[in-house]
């Protein structure tokens, strides 16, 4: 029997389930650019880590209810509700196991399920004391209403700021003050036979906190984009997705979030997104209203023993260079077919998944240096990185802020790569961006906007890739004439939000 991953939450009656990062295998990370980044209209926020080590030192302890104390009144049940005809997206994962919730009970003959809402439950941790928390995307995805209830009994309203579902983070925020809330530790610094707690409310009994140590660091293949997962053997069952991972001292260190299990439940495999991965996800979510990731501009993959003899490695380590993108930063830093990367910013390069994670978390506009293998020799390249250009939100729509002034809140594009159009049929004359989601309750929804759209013109200025689009964004106030391409041809489309009408 295949194993299965398993993302942790439980559903009351009918599912909600997984959201779903860029481009080409393991390049993916540093394969697409933006040039500059929007400046924050607001302090950023930045959560404090400690990154002091855990005592490792001296007799064990008797019991960890002064950690519980401390760590319990942070971790919150989170529950969803949406509506029978916005489903989640599903992910395959390890062994092509779904992603699902094996708990979902099954529909009654003749019931009408996609007219029904789907209510789910899940974890949070409170990261700030003015009501921030940290949860898993998978929990929220697709939902239509959020509510938190905390350890006291207090149950909050909660709004829906940013989700990434590369990561599989997302973050909430409830109007509160002088919350208990975790502090972040630092998961660089933990160690295999490290002590671990998982807190959460797995099956919706209630919380519920299990004990057990970090069993690996560093683990992947669990079918999303960037992976840097911290394994442990500490019980995680459906209902602890986005609940806490604390070390001995109650600090966060993870973001509980997927199983390895035949049966569904707990089998001593669990996974759990790092705090410093889900911290600067939080981060960039408040801050940016999207996740900045860095760009490179190659297409890499692992080292295989006959590639390390091949290229005279005297380990099974580096990421092989595959391609290099045209006007990227890694062609002006002069990479070329072959090379091997063994280093990034002085640190060692392991996999090709772990240096796309590396670059993705590097600061676009950051200088980046890098030790390669050419040719039996090793040489050291520099350049300036820059930013990951993906499909995203154009307006704030993520951060649950409707504008009733722009006509363009609601859509996510991507640019119109040959590839792309290749891959969807596109004359190569076609040139604009291309619609890759849609929110229901948008104007331009309404206006009969769909993803596979190619927007070409906005109010008769030509556009020729998401830049432009956003650039334009700015100076669109009341309605928009877009001319767009679908199914063969083009057509002009007036989107006006309903209260401007």
């Amino acid at each position: 029997m295949k194993n299965k991953i398993y993302h942790f939450f439980s559903r009351a009656r009918f599912a909600v389930l997984l959201g779903g990062l860029v481009v080409a295998g393991a390049g993916a990370a540093i394969n697409d650019e933006k040039s500059s980044s929007p400046s924050p209209k607001f302090q950023p926020i930045k959560l404090e880590t400690s990154s002091e080590t855990v005592s490792r030192q001296g007799p064990n302890p008797r019991s960890f209810s002064p950690i519980v104390k401390k760590v319990a009144p942070s971790v919150v049940t989170v529950s969803t509700v949406s509506k029978g005809s916005r489903q989640p997206n599903r992910q395959r994962g390890l062994d092509d196991g779904e992603f699902f919730n094996p708990f979902d009970f099954p529909r009654r003959r003749g019931q009408p399920s996609p007219q029904m809402p789907h209510q789910g439950l899940g974890s949070g941790v409170i990261v700030t004391k003015d009501g921030y928390i940290l949860t898993n995307n998978h929990v929220v995805d697709a939902s239509d209403e959020i509510k938190v209830l905390t350890q006291d009994g207090s149950e909050y309203k909660a709004k829906l700021v940013g989700k990434d579902p590369k990561t599989d983070i997302a973050v909430l925020k409830i109007e509160a003050d002088n919350l208990p809330y975790l502090t972040v530790g630092d998961s660089d610094q933990i160690e295999v036979g490290d002590l671990v707690l998982a807190v959460g409310n797995p099956f919706g009994v209630g919380q519920t906190v299990t004990m057990g140590m970090v069993s690996a660091m560093g683990r992947g293949n669990m079918g999303m984009e960037y992976e840097d997962f911290i394994q442990t053997d500490a019980a995680i069952n459906p209902g602890n997705s986005g609940g806490a991972l604390v070390d001995a001292d109650g600090r966060l260190i993870g973001i509980n979030t997927a199983i390895i299990s035949r049966s569904g439940g707990n089998q001593g495999i669990g996974f759990a997104v790092p705090s410093n991965l889900a911290k600067g996800v939080f981060e960039s979510l408040i801050n940016n209203g999207r996740v900045i990731r860095g760009y490179l501009g190659i297409h890499i993959q692992d080292v295989t023993p006959a590639l390390a003899k091949e290229f005279e490695l005297k380990q099974q380590e580096g990421a092989l260079v595959a391609e290099v993108q045209p006007n990227s930063p890694a062609e002006k830093a002069g990479f070329a077919l072959g090379d091997i990367v063994l280093e990034f910013q002085n640190k060692p390069v392991r996999s090709s998944r772990q240096l796309k994670l590396m670059v993705s978390q590097t600061a676009p506009g950051s200088n980046g240096s890098f030790k390669v293998l050419r040719d039996g020799k090793q040489k050291k390249l520099t350049t300036v990185i820059k930013e990951l250009k993906d499909s995203r939100e154009l307006s704030s729509s993520s951060s649950g802020q409707k504008s009733n002034e722009d006509p363009l809140d609601g859509l996510a594009v991507t640019d119109l790569s040959p590839q792309a159009k290749k891959e969807n049929g596109l004359p190569s004359s076609v040139k604009g961006v291309m619609v890759t989601e849609v929110h229901e309750d948008s104007a331009a929804f309404q206006a009969g906007l769909r993803p596979g759209d190619i927007i070409q013109e906005v109010n008769r200025q030509k556009i020729g890739s998401s830049e432009d689009l956003e650039n334009l964004q700015a100076s669109i106030r009341g309605k928009a004439l877009l001319r767009v391409w679908s199914k063969g041809g083009s057509r002009y489309v007036v989107v006006q939000p309903e209260d401007l009408g």
